[in-house]
């Protein structure tokens, strides 16, 4: 995720009130608050790493739109 300055709280706080799917927040977290690269995030996960891109670079979006 971009640098706006938001601690690991913070961004957890976000994708708990932005992101429905709970594995997509699982997801989210490891990627954004444990740095896990995508690779790690899909053998995790079960996912094809082009699937856990993809969950993620939506989910960013819609979290990018509650940042101010």
């Amino acid at each position: 995720m971009k640098d706006y300055g938001l601690s690991n709280s913070e961004i957890e706080h976000l994708i708990d009130e932005w992101i429905p799917n709970e594995k997509h927040r699982k997801i989210m977290k490891r990627r954004l608050i444990d740095g896990v690269i995508f690779d790690d995030l899909a053998e995790e996960f079960e996912l094809s790493v082009r699937q856990t891109k993809n969950i993620v670079y939506k989910c960013e979006e819609r979290l990018f739109k509650h940042i101010k």
